[in-house]
């Protein structure tokens, strides 16, 4: 094998790697940037299952899941367009260091049931994550040793402002998916979804996937499992999600008690779900002025039904047809018209891939204008450099 064939397969190789190693940061962190407060929970499980529960006092969880995401992206986007080469290639190295041991420790302990690396988008087991953890370190470490070889994609003079779109997109993209849902919903519980349904099948299949077995809606006085008779009514019905009451946010409680005078005139059933005590839901009913009723079910399945606290389901039949977060509660009083004739009483499209493509054309489409004004930049002075090497030769 000559040296140029060496030297051409070193650089194919190593580029392979960059790539492979791009898309799943990048992937990881958009994930995590699209439900940054399913990361935040996940961060919490860590913290317990490792001990570290003092350190998220004073470090909160959700600041941290949005810190990684904003982490993952860097590295990734740096990884693809060759910025930084070196710091970049020493940080992903870095990062599957750490987290390659970590990975192991899970496969042989099962401390927690998944390590979330890819949000709700991905599951893998223990095995599988560590596995593939181990083949992206031996990627970092091929790329740490040669980041010469990476292909640059953009010059080092426009690359800082790609950079600063990037995290500056990034950063707003969190904010509003902490603010308000969402806009892929990867979880059991989205929109267009059949409860009764989607537990019934579940029920009757051979169990590989169980997604619903901890939900269950129990009667607060009783105790008794109230689940299908609750989603069983006919017509349309909200739930108040509510996983803890003691962290509620109280501040959109007139809107919510609206809410409630309105399907108390239309004749819609309205039920607050939590898992919070009778005490805590005596005081939040004191504090607030509500007069709801409310039911119990499991902390963890609450808040994968919706990330907001309190939230908010409309459901039609056993379906979800809506999902409010506290900051965009509907606006609804007892002269409200039905819901029938209202736009929220209609289920609409919630197309993951319609989402997918709207939030890539709005990522994409500046930097992709950027790379083609700074190829054509390079290329006039590639082609300016020519034509003054070829008046010196003739």
């Amino acid at each position: 094998m000559t040296t140029k064939t060496k030297r051409w397969f070193q650089w194919l190789g190593v580029n392979l790697c960059r790539l492979l190693l791009s898309a799943t940061f990048i992937f990881s962190g958009v994930v995590k940037l699209i439900d940054p407060r399913g990361t935040q929970y996940k961060i919490e499980d860590y913290a317990i299952a490792f001990g570290l529960t003092s350190v998220t006092a004073y470090l909160p969880p959700l600041i941290l899941a949005v810190a990684l995401a904003l982490l993952e992206t860097y590295v990734g986007f740096n990884l693809f367009y060759g910025i930084r080469r070196r710091t970049t290639t020493r940080l992903a190295f870095a990062m599957m260091l750490v987290l390659t041991p970590i990975t192991l420790y899970l496969a042989l302990t099962n401390a927690i049931s998944d390590c979330g690396c890819f949000g709700d988008a991905l599951h893998l087991t223990h095995w599988q994550t560590f596995t593939k953890n181990v083949v992206l370190l031996l990627a970092a470490l091929a790329v740490m040793l040669n980041p010469r070889r990476l292909t640059r994609f953009i010059t080092e003079r426009n690359q800082w402002l790609l950079w600063l779109y990037t995290m500056v997109f990034a950063l707003f993209l969190a904010i509003y998916e902490i603010r308000y849902l969402p806009i892929i919903d990867f979880r059991p519980y989205r929109i267009g979804v059949d409860l009764p349904k989607a537990m019934m099948a579940e029920w009757e299949s051979d169990g590989t996937e169980m997604l619903y077995t901890d939900f269950a809606i129990q009667n607060l006085e009783r105790g008794d499992d109230i689940t299908f008779d609750w989603l069983g009514q006919p017509g349309y019905k909200f739930l108040l999600v509510s996983p803890y009451l003691e962290r509620a946010d109280d501040s959109t409680m007139d809107k919510i008690n609206s809410a409630y005078d309105y399907c108390l005139e239309r004749g819609y059933p309205f039920l607050g779900l939590t898992s919070s005590i009778a005490e805590s839901i005596d005081r939040w009913k004191d504090l607030t002025g509500s007069e709801y009723d409310f039911a119990q079910t499991d902390g963890t399945v609450l808040k994968t039904m919706i990330r907001s606290n309190p939230g908010l389901l409309l459901l039609h039949d056993g379906t979800i047809i809506q999902k409010w977060s506290a900051n965009n509660l509907p606006s609804l009083d007892e002269q409200t018209p039905p819901l029938e004739e209202l736009r929220i009483g209609h289920m609409q499209s919630q197309s993951r891939m319609r989402a997918l493509y709207r939030l890539l054309l709005w990522f994409l489409a500046p930097i992709l204008v950027w790379t083609l004004i700074d190829r054509i930049w390079v290329g006039r002075k590639f082609y300016e450099r020519h034509k003054i090497h070829e008046r010196l030769r003739h």
